[in-house]
């Protein structure tokens, strides 16, 4: 269910047929870590999923950090939408 709020938002202004964007997959990734995240709270010793959940960062921190250097202002939407924080530049 909020899976599919967050689609509706980003498939209403990008069609169905643009489920690889970068916006899209970031999206997703962002869907799976929340979930994750909320099963970790109750199941702390469950070492799988949390490195599953770390695997899933970081491909989003790289995601996040080529749609920054490609397009800045969609990247500052896409953080804007999610509520991201923004990744740190060393």
């Amino acid at each position: 269910m909020v899976k599919n709020s967050f689609i509706s938002v980003i498939s209403q202004k990008e069609k169905e047929e643009n489920r690889g964007s970068v916006e899209f997959q970031v999206l997703s990734f962002t869907n799976k870590i929340r979930r994750l995240t909320s099963h970790l709270e109750l199941h702390k010793k469950d070492y799988l999923s949390q490195r599953g959940l770390r695997k899933i960062l970081g491909k989003r921190q790289r995601m996040l950090a080529y749609l920054s250097k490609k397009n800045r202002v969609r990247y500052k939407e896409l953080i804007g939408q999610l509520n991201i924080r923004e990744t740190k530049t060393r």
